[in-house]
């Protein structure tokens, strides 16, 4: 029986506040921010729909977290509000709508800027000093982290220029630079250190030590982003102009600040920031749009937690939550056998994730990744999706640790590890099917030897009829082949063209099948003239197009003929031999049939070639 109202908002606060203590208090990430904000929403329409069930105390009516004990306490003399979310177009239209209906304008201008993924902080400076620097908190009272905030370099201690009030209280955003976090995680993982789990847990776990030495060497940046108290002074009456301002008197502020026009602008800055998100230096979780009129920012106010005048765009989440269906082995060129995790579909960032990589044998003990588990998958940009922790809370009885199978998967070698190697290796190199496809991918790709047109979905075919077992067989295929391939595979389904030219096809999966679907056995040799011969435009144009693939394909691989030995030595795809190598060792040697014969031994001489690469060369010829 599903819970009514009132016990479903009883457990939407629990959830809520569970969480929001982990996140505000103790840096630590229970659920993603997209579930996070999953729950407040759906506790909001829940207040919404049953006013009676709304209370004082409630998630929805509060900011932030209480601040540490371990802090002196700080009261804000203007509180710190967080901001209403967007997570569509209609509703920044919405947002844009009631402002012009509110202030009775057509024409609305905006301060737009990205949202940082960091910690809310406050400064505050009297006669051009700064003075005290504070945590949001819960909006109303924080931490002084002061000690901390005098270790970020760019944090200015004396106000610049002139003409600023006397007291001034600057609010911005600290946050650490994904090259200083990567650099932060490089040292810990050498030295055995604290490995931090994401930015910004980085940038708020630093200003909470109470060591500010320890501050100092997690390198944080800070961004302003706008104004709290200001006594006996003024500022422009733009929200841009008083960036503007802050910047002329030292403080740093986006570069991405942008005053754009009614909903169109914001939308079109949105976009265009998404686009550039990953190539940034920092992570961002959406973008903030701001009325850009102070005089009108006055007239709308605020409601309990958040101003009317101002909205954060979210971007489609990054990290989000799903279950563990399974966990199998994906065999690569070199033989690495990697851990994939098979989930419950969910989107991460704006992508449907089905899979996302465990990394190695390693990786899963670290995590203790078992089946069954709730995970927390992250996908950023074109980086293949990983699970980057598991909520231990939510493991459902009788699970079982994750063990490294002993045989590949694929062609039942043994698998094995080699002393001081975290990766797990397939034994059976060339003959395992799923090695040998890797390696002809390799083989033909755009920096080895170049064969456009040759995708994954023909070469494992190929490989799967057994017509293709090493990268010499490409230079055997025939035309006839190719288009036979071509018209097959790329029709909705093998069973539908066959249909419509009169083949019969043996069961799917067999060997038959395949050699079937390429006509290799001859055995009915007028399905091709069938096949390009039936009058409809289908038939033409896949016709058309087979042909020309299949007669650009012939003449890439006889292109790739005439190659130089060192693209050639990187096509083989032997182990540890990249471009670098290969170029020296065909600079060094000039010969293929004396790289062949020689002695591993001897390709030490070689500059830049160890030991483990001179045996690796030994070992593939």
């Amino acid at each position: 029986m599903s819970p009514s109202p009132a016990e479903r908002a009883e457990a939407l606060r629990r959830q809520i506040d569970e969480a929001g203590t982990a996140y505000h208090e103790r840096d630590e990430q229970l659920i993603p921010d997209a579930e996070y904000d999953r729950l407040v929403r759906e506790l909001e329409a829940l207040e919404r729909d049953h006013p009676e069930l709304a209370v004082a105390d409630s998630p929805t009516q509060r900011v932030g977290g209480k601040a540490s004990s371990r802090f002196a306490e700080v009261r804000h003399a203007v509180p710190m509000l967080s901001l209403g979310n967007a997570f569509s177009d209609e509703e920044v239209q919405d947002f844009v709508r009631r402002i012009s209906e509110r202030l009775r304008r057509d024409a609305l201008y905006f301060s737009a800027e990205p949202k940082l993924d960091g910690l809310a902080i406050s400064l505050r400076y009297e006669n051009g000093r700064f003075v005290q620097g504070a945590t949001r908190g819960d909006g109303s009272t924080g931490e002084d982290v002061s000690a901390n905030l005098r270790q970020i370099a760019v944090i200015p201690q004396e106000l610049q220029g002139a003409g600023w009030p006397d007291v001034l209280e600057v609010r911005g955003e600290v946050y650490m630079a994904r090259a200083d976090f990567e650099a932060y995680n490089a040292q810990a993982r050498l030295h055995d250190g604290k490995v931090l789990a994401n930015p910004r847990n980085a940038a708020a776990g630093s200003l909470r030590q109470l060591d500010p030495k320890m501050s100092a060497r997690r390198k944080l940046s800070f961004y302003a982003y706008g104004t709290g108290q200001v006594e006996d002074g003024d500022l422009p009456p733009t929200h841009s102009a008083t960036l503007a301002q802050l910047r002329a008197w030292g403080f740093p502020v986006s570069e991405l600040c942008q005053v754009v026009e009614g909903s169109a602008g914001l939308l079109a800055y949105y976009r265009d920031i998404g686009e550039r998100r990953d190539g940034l230096a920092f992570d961002i979780d959406g973008v903030v749009y701001k009325l850009d009129d102070r005089a009108g920012q006055e007239t709308m106010g605020f409601v309990s937690r958040a101003p009317r005048w101002a909205i954060a765009h979210k971007f489609p989440a990054q990290e989000q939550t799903t279950t563990v269906e399974a966990i199998e082995i994906q065999i690569g060129r070199t033989g690495a056998a990697t851990p994939v995790a098979r989930l419950n579909p969910v989107a991460v960032a704006g992508v449907i994730v089905s899979n996302a990589t465990l990394h190695n044998a390693d990786q899963i003990q670290r995590l203790d990744v078992r089946v069954g588990d709730t995970v927390i998958v992250r996908r950023a940009g074109d980086v293949i999706p990983e699970v980057v922790s598991v909520i231990a809370e939510r493991r459902p009885a009788g699970t079982t640790p994750w063990q490294m199978p002993a045989q590949c998967p694929v062609c039942g070698s043994e698998i094995v590890r080699e002393e001081g190697e975290a990766v797990w290796r397939c034994s059976g190199e060339l003959s395992c099917p799923a090695q040998r496809k890797e390696a002809i991918a390799h083989f033909a790709s755009r920096r080895a030897m170049d064969i456009d047109g040759l995708g994954g979905k023909y070469i494992e075919t190929l490989v799967d009829a057994g017509i293709v077992r090493s990268v010499a067989d490409l230079y055997r295929l025939t035309r006839d082949q190719l288009l036979h391939l071509k018209l097959v595979l790329d029709a909705d389904t093998p069973e539908a063209l066959a249909a419509q030219i009169g083949l019969h096809l043996p069961p799917e999966g067999s060997g038959d099948y395949l050699r079937a679907i390429l006509q290799l056995d001859g055995s009915d040799a007028g399905w091709r003239a069938k096949a390009l011969a039936m009058p409809t435009a289908f038939a033409w144009n896949t016709r058309k197009i087979a042909t020309r693939w299949a007669d650009n394909l012939i003449a890439a691989i006889d292109a790739s003929r005439d190659t130089t030995l060192e693209r050639l030595l990187f096509a083989l795809g032997i182990e540890n031999v990249g471009e670098n190598t290969s170029k020296g060792l065909s600079t060094w040697f000039g010969d293929l049939e004396l790289i062949r014969h020689l002695p591993w031994p001897l390709f030490k001489r070689v500059p830049d070639i160890g030991g483990e690469v001179a045996r690796s060369l030994g070992h593939f010829f």
